[in-house]
């Protein structure tokens, strides 16, 4: 099944994109729903909130009073992370629940306020996160619930603010039109990347990258490369492995095709083979079929072998690059992203070449370039470069 995040600050429209989906055909559970669940009245969860905060925060029928609760740890950081470290237990191993519950090809939508605070993004194979403009926000706090400014003000500012939550973001829906328009971008996430997404995950499908005609390098590519890394290294946990970005895209105002290469370091290729491979493709990077050589340098000698995966996710062509620690491949590709960092002469040259072989047969150019003799120089002035640097991978 897909997993996906979606958040939002509070006022946000997140509940009206979480509706939409639903209608849409996806699996909805619903963080908000879940914590008054673990905190009804009778359970543990709301035995340990009285003794956490005294009676005073509920009703007179013995109910939690949540607005009460809310004016206690919305003001008061402290108290905020006790109650977080109450419910939010909680809340996660019953949400474990509905998802266990939820059929193999299922879209699951786990709409939760705080995904970005506690860190949940690596978890999930997609985030979303609505974005609205704080006074609209405002409005509608006021419109809709009745909170007056001040306290609305104070929710908005104890939750991550929106440049936070675009880190996490794979796709930032906005809010600040028509309810038409929202549902419009919602239908278009679901038709174009959720449902084909599914589909990819499922049947352990790889995307093809397709042709690029990049006039610039992407400033985005590094946070893009840090949310795989995420969740590669959650996937493959509790194995500490070491992973890089790697290729062109790591390569700041590099000019490149828009393929995130990642590389993802084993102590041997047979460990690659067994339930590591698994845990990476349920994580949305299936294996690419066949056998898989890195081009030696200088030309001529033994390829080095490796294993690549790629992405389910049609929105994100990668291209990861098992190999072992320490390996002639592993260590080159380190090599030569860190030479073309170092030296803006040779990311000009190598700017060109790729210009040139884009223009000479655009349908091979990602792969041809590897085979140039450009290469096999550039390879041995990164060596040079090493020597007198000191350099180490």
């Amino acid at each position: 099944m897909l997993r996906v995040g979606l958040t939002g600050g509070i006022g946000s429209g997140k509940s009206a994109v979480a509706a939409r989906l639903v209608e849409r055909g996806a699996v909805l559970i619903d963080a908000d729903r879940i914590a008054r669940e673990v905190v009804a009245p009778g359970t543990e969860g709301l035995a340990e909130i009285v003794a956490a905060f005294s009676d005073r925060v509920l009703t007179a029928d013995g109910a939690l009073d949540r607005a009460a609760l809310g004016a206690v740890v919305f003001s008061d950081e402290s108290a905020r992370r006790r109650l977080e470290k109450i419910t939010h237990p909680r809340v996660r191993a019953r949400t474990a629940e509905l998802v266990a519950a939820a059929a193999p090809d299922a879209i699951v939508v786990n709409d939760v306020p705080l995904l970005v605070e506690v860190g949940l993004a690596p978890t999930y194979h997609l985030v979303v996160v609505v974005q609205t403009a704080v006074s609209t926000r405002l409005e509608r706090l006021a419109r809709d619930r009745g909170m007056d400014r001040a306290e609305a003000e104070r929710r908005i500012a104890a939750q991550a603010d929106d440049d936070l939550r675009r880190t996490a973001a794979d796709v930032v829906l906005t809010n600040d039109g028509s309810r038409a328009e929202l549902h419009a971008a919602v239908d278009t996430l679901w038709g174009g990347r959720l449902l084909p997404y599914e589909r990819n995950l499922r049947q352990r499908r790889v995307v093809e990258p397709g042709r690029s005609d990049r006039a610039e390098a992407d400033p985005d590519w590094p946070q893009q490369y840090a949310r795989l890394a995420a969740r590669i290294r959650h996937a493959v946990a509790p194995a500490d492995l070491r992973i890089d970005h790697i290729g062109s895209t790591a390569v700041p105002g590099l000019v490149a095709e828009d393929v995130i290469d990642v590389q993802l370091s084993v102590p041997t290729l047979a460990e690659a083979d067994g339930p590591l491979a698994e845990r990476l493709a349920n994580a949305g990077f299936p294996r690419v079929p066949g056998q898989w050589w890195d081009d030696p340098r200088p030309a001529g000698g033994d390829r080095w072998e490796k294993r690549l995966h790629g992405s389910a996710d049609p929105g994100r062509p990668v291209r990861l690059h098992v190999r072992e620690a320490d390996s002639p491949g592993w260590r080159s590709a380190l090599l030569m992203r860190d030479h073309l960092r170092a030296d803006p002469g040779q990311r000009a040259a190598y700017l060109v070449l790729k210009r040139e072989l884009v223009a000479a047969a655009p349908d091979v150019a990602g792969s041809g370039t590897a085979r140039d003799p450009w290469f096999d120089e550039e390879y041995l002035r990164a060596e040079q470069w090493a020597a007198q640097t000191g350099w180490r991978p």
